[in-house]
């Protein structure tokens, strides 16, 4: 019979597109006991939660609160609860993750327009209307700060864009939240959704997600029940809500940890958060162009600054090098998705891991990798 090791996984410092460092008072919370899904303390710390998220998203949303899954389970809610098929959905998509909605709110049977761009590019309002005009969709989807990409998406009028258009706007805020500006109700933006492993500085299992009074009306109109059973919002906010209905044994422990993040956020304060990763990020640029390494996003003010995209080298192997920064330094990074695979590495500095020493690490480390044949 196999006898298994005792678990003992080795000690990464995560710098890549997500999960980011874990806070060591989210790793304490990970370890308090567990409570039943109705027991009254964990009730109360769901209403925590929901408090703390709308400030993160800053937003007075009623119907806020953290779906049981991963960035994904937050982007499938809010599309399978506020579209049925024969809807039609404007998707900008310049990267994998505004590709993914369209191809996710297509399985759905949602008629689909993609408004194209190049991979690190971002759309003006102009191009956002013309499409809209159009196509005359119920809701328009972007991605605020593309992880594929490190590409940051203004968000000026485009909330207007499509309110003039009678459109809801639904905005993916997987790698912005609480590291970057994040404006929900400033924008007007009619639904939105994230994860807790990137800025939040949590494990990665609960995705937030916010929705505007447009949004639940357009949740009550609807002809049919919700594309999934799951990930219906319309049934979570049952259970996060007051009638506390039981809809599936949601984890206290991940309850904990996200609260914790939360509590982290707000103590730190969120402009002095936002400020903070900016200003990291600006010390890695500055090191990597020092360097001689040129990045993939050009004009600073359409960077993300919790996740930059610098081009390989030419003659250099990129996955060389990043298996060497693992084994040698205990550093992760991240590979190019799509057209970028080979091209670029994606580095991040989300939450906890946006630390200046983080920062002089990684680079002191590339500048001995990159040097050697």
């Amino acid at each position: 019979m196999k006898v298994f090791d005792e678990l003992n996984p080795p000690a990464r410092l995560l710098l890549g597109p997500g999960p980011s460092p874990v806070h060591p008072r989210v790793m304490r919370a990970l370890g308090a006991p567990v409570l039943g899904h109705l027991d009254p303390a964990l009730i109360r710390l769901l209403d925590d939660t929901r408090g703390l998220l709308r400030h993160v998203f800053r937003t007075s949303n009623q119907l806020t609160l953290a779906v049981s899954g991963t960035g994904m389970a937050g982007m499938e809610s809010v599309l399978g609860s506020l579209l049925e098929p024969g809807d039609r959905l404007v998707v900008c998509a310049a990267g994998f993750f505004g590709h993914r909605m369209a191809e996710l709110a297509g399985r759905m049977g949602v008629l689909v327009r993609k408004v194209e761009k190049e991979w690190g590019e971002v759309f003006t309002p102009e191009e956002v209307e013309a499409a809209v005009a159009a196509e005359k969709p119920k809701a328009v989807a972007i991605v605020h700060a593309e992880t594929s990409t490190g590409a940051l998406q203004p968000m000026d009028d485009i909330g207007a864009v499509a309110h003039r258009h009678g459109a809801l706007l639904i905005v993916d805020c997987v790698t912005s939240l609480g590291g970057v500006p994040v404006e929900i109700d400033g924008w007007g933006a009619d639904a939105a959704y994230s994860a807790s492993q990137k800025c939040l500085g949590c494990p990665s299992g609960m995705a937030p997600v916010t929705l505007g009074p447009r949004a639940r009306e357009a949740m009550k109109a609807r002809t049919r029940p919700a594309h999934g059973w799951y990930l219906d919002l319309g049934l979570l906010e049952r259970y996060w809500g007051e009638d506390r209905a039981y809809h599936h044994t949601i984890s206290s422990t991940m309850v904990y940890a996200l609260r914790e993040g939360l509590r982290l956020v707000e103590e730190e304060g969120l402009e002095a958060r936002w400020e903070r990763h900016r200003v990291h990020a600006e010390m890695l640029w500055d090191g990597l162009e020092a360097m001689g390494l040129s990045l993939h996003v050009t004009n600073p003010a359409l960077r993300v600054p919790s996740l930059t995209t610098v081009r390989v080298p030419d003659g250099v192997d990129e996955a060389l090098v990043r298996g060497r920064l693992r084994d040698e330094y205990g550093i992760e990074i991240g590979a190019g998705l799509g057209p970028l695979k080979g091209k670029v590495w994606r580095i991040g500095l989300m939450g906890h891991g946006s630390q200046k020493a983080n920062v002089i690490l990684l680079l002191a480390a590339l500048v001995d990798l990159l040097r050697r044949p």
